[in-house]
């Protein structure tokens, strides 16, 4: 039960990260500045959830971890037991998540005037330090920082693609109103860049499961199994995202029904596959690969 609480605050963790993110990605980068104040505002209250969730989730998993190092729930709120797990590698890095997403709970509800491009930098950077916990952490030396940074640029593309699909619908609704223009404009840079982290995600999870598993073949291995599943559920939102592009943007124009509505049913299915390999990741990460 203790090691199903942690991976299931794991998925919220992760999912609050993603939504915070890929909020300010619009609204802090791809938007155009008239549109930008309007996604800030929009996106205002959906950030101070998001940012509250993800620092809670923070502390609560640093305990959780505890108590699984530790002798289970008694020792989840054992200082003796926090202290000890502040020494290791995922602890030091865990405080220091704890602390940005403090910075971040700030930010989101104190809202300074930059707060768009201050919630995109440090959610940025508690994705790049989630690189240095778990299987990304287990080589040293050289090799070990290449996985590392190879993690954090997995995460950072996973995020900006996930991450922005829910934005991506809200624009979707925009662009049926007086911000057409500025919505089609955003929803077409999503896509030119969204090419680069969907390359970046694929490229990326390659270069980490050979660093990780080597050249075995991963259905030899329960943690290879989930990866495999994993792929498979990738490969489909991909698929969703070549048509959608492809198939379906094209035919807006000569088509405002039909193929819009298709679009947003498909785009909200690629963001029910992304939930479900935010589970999928967050149960195998806690697994051996062997």
């Amino acid at each position: 039960m203790l090691a199903l609480s942690y991976v299931a605050l794991r998925v919220i963790h992760f999912a609050a990260l993603m939504l915070l993110s890929g909020n300010a990605l619009y609204s802090a980068w791809l938007a155009p500045r008239a549109l930008r104040r309007l996604m800030t505002r929009r996106f205002a209250r959906q950030q101070k959830v998001a940012a509250l969730v993800g620092l809670v989730s923070a502390g609560v998993m640093l305990a959780l971890q505890g108590g699984q190092m530790g002798n289970g729930w008694v020792d989840v709120i054992n200082p003796s037991v926090w202290q000890a797990l502040a020494g290791t590698q995922f602890g030091r890095v865990w405080l220091w998540e704890i602390v940005l997403a403090g910075i971040t709970v700030a930010i989101a509800w104190l809202r300074p005037s930059d707060a768009a491009r201050l919630l995109l930098l440090f959610g940025a950077a508690q994705w790049i330090l989630l690189a240095g916990t778990g299987h990304a952490a287990m080589n040293e030396g050289v090799t070990g920082a290449i996985q590392r940074m190879n993690h954090a640029l997995h995460l950072l593309c996973a995020t900006a693609w996930l991450g922005g699909l829910l934005p991506l619908l809200f624009c979707m609704r925009l662009a049926r109103g007086r911000w057409h223009n500025a919505a089609i404009h955003t929803m077409m840079r999503f896509s030119r860049y969204g090419h680069v982290a969907v390359a970046g995600v694929l490229l990326s999870g390659v270069v980490n499961a050979l660093l990780i598993q080597g050249w075995t073949a991963p259905w030899r291995s329960a943690w290879g199994e989930m990866l495999l599943l994993k792929c498979a559920l990738v490969a489909l939102m991909v698929v969703i995202a070549l048509v959608n592009r492809y198939v379906l943007v094209p035919r807006f124009r000569d088509d405002n029904g039909p193929a819009q509505q298709l679009f947003i049913r498909m785009t909200q299915t690629e963001v029910v596959l992304g939930a479900l390999v935010l589970a999928v990741v967050s149960l195998f990460a806690t697994w051996e690969p062997f």
